[in-house]
């Protein structure tokens, strides 16, 4: 029995050294699988460095850019007519709709002009009389100039009739006068636009005495297409860019300075779809505030600017033929100053001082410290890692369609025409 024990126990003993083994042959095969794991793609690379990390850049590229200011303004009708009356009486009908739009000799108020009728009758009247008179002195004179010859009547009779005659004819030419005011008198009880454009409130309402020792105001016409926009700028700006233009750094937009184009924004915050002209700047400085005042003009034929309306001014007045633009978002904005992130050959990223200009359209002008081919880094900030490179891939402006061409590698400049500032 004793023997029989002692084999039981042996063979217990190796069946647990082989589980054992077993066992550790598991672990190690683990193990190597986990180690394999570590060099396959998307893992850490030798000596466990995470891969570049790939951001998002485009490539400066010069182009012509305008140099935009943005002013404050106020709109003003192009034309404005106030309506008054001429002559005195009761105003006894409006003839127009307040607010509309209407054309020049247009009835908008009839004054009483029973009076005025009255006295154009009464200068009728007159002018008639004259001319009888005028008929009767011809006559005499006529008779008169006969006997002269004959020495049947004296020479003075005969003058007699002659100066009568013209007196008569020009009591005739008085009357007429008469009448011609009279007419011109009853017009003006016709009260009508001076022009065409859009008339606001009636001033007066029917009963209303008016035109009693001064030409009471009742209406006001304004021309609201186009629209004028005056503004201000500052002496200072105008000599900085009179300046550049001479030097040959700038040119002016269109060839003149008369064809500067100008765009309005609304009190809204909203582009206006039409684009106006400046007109003229002004001679002379305001002394109190050293403003040029400026005007523009502005289609609106759609009714939609009023005046007096305040807005912002966009006027490009010169233009650059090596501007060079970038995305808002990759300017970094401090009290020190504004930066770029710009990626050098080598896949490293460093800061650059730059001296931003006017926005456009979701891009900043750099008027300095950048070059043509260089590549600024616009998103992916958050994944920079002190000082390791990264790998620049073009970017995408949100919800445009992905760039065609392959991922820029990392320390090899992009390719112009996948994410060129220019495009």
């Amino acid at each position: 029995m004793t023997d029989r024990s002692t084999a039981r126990t042996r063979a217990a003993r190796a069946a647990r050294r082989a589980a054992l083994t077993s066992s550790l042959v598991l672990c190690a095969g683990a193990l190597l699988a986990a180690c394999g794991k570590s060099d396959a793609p998307g893992g850490k690379g030798p000596g466990g460095a995470p891969p570049p990390a790939e951001v998002g850049v485009v490539t400066v590229a010069p182009r012509p850019v305008g140099l935009v200011t943005e002013l404050p303004g106020r709109l003003e009708a192009s034309r404005v007519a106030q309506v008054r009356a001429r002559v005195a009486g009761i105003v006894i009908k409006r003839l127009f709709v307040e607010g509309s739009d209407v054309k020049a000799n247009q009835p908008l108020f009839q004054i009483d002009s029973a009076p005025y009728q009255a006295t154009v009758a009464s200068a009728q009247a007159s002018l008639a009389r004259a001319q009888a008179n005028v008929t009767q002195a011809t006559a005499q004179a006529e008779r008169y100039k006969p006997l002269l010859e004959a020495n049947a009547i004296s020479k003075q009779d005969y003058v007699n009739a002659v100066a009568a005659q013209k007196q008569a004819e020009a009591d005739v030419a008085s009357a007429k006068a008469a009448v011609q005011s009279g007419r011109i008198n009853l017009g003006y009880a016709s009260v009508t636009a001076p022009i065409s454009g859009r008339i606001g409130r009636a001033l007066v309402t029917e009963g209303a005495l008016v035109g009693q020792g001064e030409a009471t105001p009742l209406a006001l016409v304004q021309q609201i297409n186009p629209m004028y926009v005056n503004f201000t700028q500052s002496t200072t700006d105008v000599l900085k860019l009179r300046r550049a233009i001479a030097s040959g750094k700038f040119r002016r937009a269109g060839g003149s300075a008369d064809s500067a184009r100008v765009q309005i924004v609304l009190e809204d915050g909203s582009d206006y779809a039409q684009t106006g002209k400046l007109l003229f700047s002004d001679l002379s400085v305001d002394p109190t505030s050293g403003q040029i005042t400026l005007r523009a003009e502005v289609p609106n034929a759609s009714g939609v600017l009023l005046p007096g309306m305040y807005v912002r001014v966009r006027l490009e007045q010169a233009e650059t033929p090596t501007g060079i633009v970038v995305p808002q978002q990759a300017v970094q904005r401090g009290s020190t100053g504004d930066s770029v992130m710009v990626v050098g050959s080598d896949g490293k990223v460093a800061p650059r001082p730059v001296k931003v200009g006017t926005a456009q359209g979701g891009q900043w002008i750099i008027l300095d410290g950048l070059k043509p081919g260089e590549m600024v880094m616009v998103d992916g900030f958050q994944k920079l890692r002190g000082n390791a490179p990264v790998k620049p891939v073009p970017w995408q402006p949100a919800g445009s369609a992905p760039a065609a061409s392959a991922p820029v590698a990392s320390g090899a400049p992009a390719p112009a025409s996948a994410a060129s500032v220019s495009r």
